[in-house]
């Protein structure tokens, strides 16, 4: 693997990326930061977790006029999480050169966001796309000088319809700049933005294989709709993860599971788009820092997550999308370290469950739902190792005098047997946890080809289509007088 100091990047950015504990790019890195130095529009395959944001922030900074108080490169991203996780990498990656980079994002106070825009204009804009519209509208932003222009996870923004504010962004920005499209997969709609409003883009591509690295162990579990939770809670018990994201299909879905797991006794939390933004920050701040054992969220709440550590995603519900189940299962098995994706499936979805398969080229291995005495096994085990984790890390001393006369009171095996039913949790029979039934996904056809399903890197073998241009969209072109041809970069993670 090429290290940071190979591809061209000035020393403050080397410094910034060295302080980060970084020395080796990722291949979106390695392939993607000459590309954008050289001046090349850039289509990139790349899901969450892969480096992105440093694979097109690093060249990006790197050519910034630092002395032109401008707003130079915009950046679009769906949502509000990823949008202000990529403006504080960006301001850290940024920071040895003095780059200022701001955020923005529906949901917050839009005059105060005017006000700090009109106080300190950024050199980079990151916002979500019906928030930059509505500054453009308002004319509270200079887009002038906008150089690059990047779309951060653009799968993601057109299934949240977000494809007309998309393209009135692209075009209140000058023709002449540079764009950079980034998404975890290449359907038809995306590849049409590359057509209409990129120069020759060169198209860095991960093989659909790695998409779900061998890093994630992927199983699934076969069940009934009424016996997910209590299955899936005896699974927590048996596999203890360290931190876990648990995906549901709808928001009454995660207020109900994220309740369901606080009433059994672990630390878990939900997000999902109804709650207010302070709430949602909160809680994603506790799971960041390791306060909070369990996320449950929404697929649309957990888009553009990157938090590191994360070792087990459940599937509650199994997507409808097979490409939302490379997002979630994204979220684990990172930075060399191994995860575990576990998907609860009821008999009607198991055509669901084979289409995940064919997209990701992996086998799913069936899982035996455990038992409550190997759940309670695994409640005594987890137990026991937080007991010698307090015995080595912390100072006794003190407290030996009443140890020691508990012990003159009571036998030792009564007292560590209570000391572990108090660290353990009730029986699932003890606390009743109802969760409502959603309405089934519909079975599929046999033989059916059309519709979200053939959405995929199939794409790439249709992108020659693209040098046969529409010629009413080449006055947003920089150069109107080439053909528009893709090359295409493969390159192994």
């Amino acid at each position: 693997m090429l290290k940071f100091g190979e591809l061209g990047l000035d020393k403050s950015l080397l410094k910034a990326v060295k302080r980060s504990g970084f020395e080796e790019a990722t291949p979106i890195q390695a392939e993607t930061i000459p590309l954008v130095l050289a001046g090349n529009d850039v289509i990139g395959q790349a899901q969450t977790g892969t480096g992105k944001t440093a694979a097109f922030g690093l060249p990006v900074l790197q050519q910034l006029d630092l002395d032109l108080r401008q707003i130079q490169a915009v950046i679009i991203s769906p949502t509000r999480e990823l949008a202000i996780q990529t403006q504080e990498e960006l301001f850290h990656l940024g920071k040895e050169k003095r780059a200022k980079v701001q955020v923005v994002y529906g949901g917050a106070d839009i005059r105060r966001q005017i006000k700090q825009l009109e106080q300190h204009t950024p050199h980079i804009l990151v916002g979500t796309p019906g928030r930059l519209l509505d500054h453009i509208q308002r004319g509270t932003i200079n887009l002038a000088h906008v150089k690059h222009l990047i779309l951060d996870e653009a799968d993601e923004m057109l299934d949240m319809g977000f494809l007309d504010d998309i393209e009135k962004i692209i075009q209140a920005v000058p023709a002449e700049r540079q764009t950079l499209l980034f998404s975890a997969t290449m359907p038809k709609e995306i590849l049409k933005i590359g057509e209409k409003f990129m120069v020759n883009p060169q198209i860095v591509k991960i093989k659909a294989k790695e998409l779900t690295t061998d890093l994630v162990d992927q199983y699934f579990v076969k069940t009934k709709e009424f016996e997910k939770f209590d299955i899936m809670t005896r699974l927590i018990d048996v596999q203890a993860p360290e931190l876990t994201i648990v995906f549901g299909r709808t928001k009454r879905r995660v207020d109900e599971l994220s309740r369901g797991l606080e009433a059994r006794g672990y630390n878990a939390a939900g997000i999902h788009g109804d709650l207010t933004q302070q709430r949602r920050m909160n809680v994603l701040r506790k799971f960041k820092n390791g306060d909070l054992d369990i996320l449950v969220a929404t697929d649309v709440a957990a888009r553009g997550l990157d938090i590191s550590g994360v070792t087990h995603v459940y599937n509650y519900d199994i997507p409808q999308d097979p490409e939302s189940y490379v997002h979630r299962i994204g979220r684990t098995g990172r930075a060399g370290h191994h995860g575990t994706s576990v998907t609860f499936v009821t008999p009607n979805e198991m055509d669901y469950l084979r289409v995940i398969e064919k997209l990701t080229k992996k086998r799913m291995d069936p899982l035996k739902p455990p038992t409550q005495d190997e759940a309670f096994i695994g409640q005594v085990s987890s137990a026991l190792d937080d007991i010698k984790d307090l015995i080595a890390d912390t100072d006794t001393e003190r407290y030996e005098a009443q140890a020691q006369a508990l012990l003159e009171q009571y036998d030792a095996v009564e007292v560590v047997a209570a000391f572990l039913n108090n660290m353990t949790k009730k029986d699932a029979s003890d606390v009743p946890v109802k969760i409502t039934p959603e309405k089934p996904l519909p079975r599929r056809k046999k033989g059916r080809r059309n519709g979200n399903y053939r959405r995929g890197n199939d794409n790439f073998k249709r992108s020659k289509r693209f040098n046969k241009y529409d010629r009413k969209n080449r006055d947003n072109k920089r150069r109107s007088g080439k053909k528009n041809r893709f090359t295409i970069r493969t390159k192994k993670a």
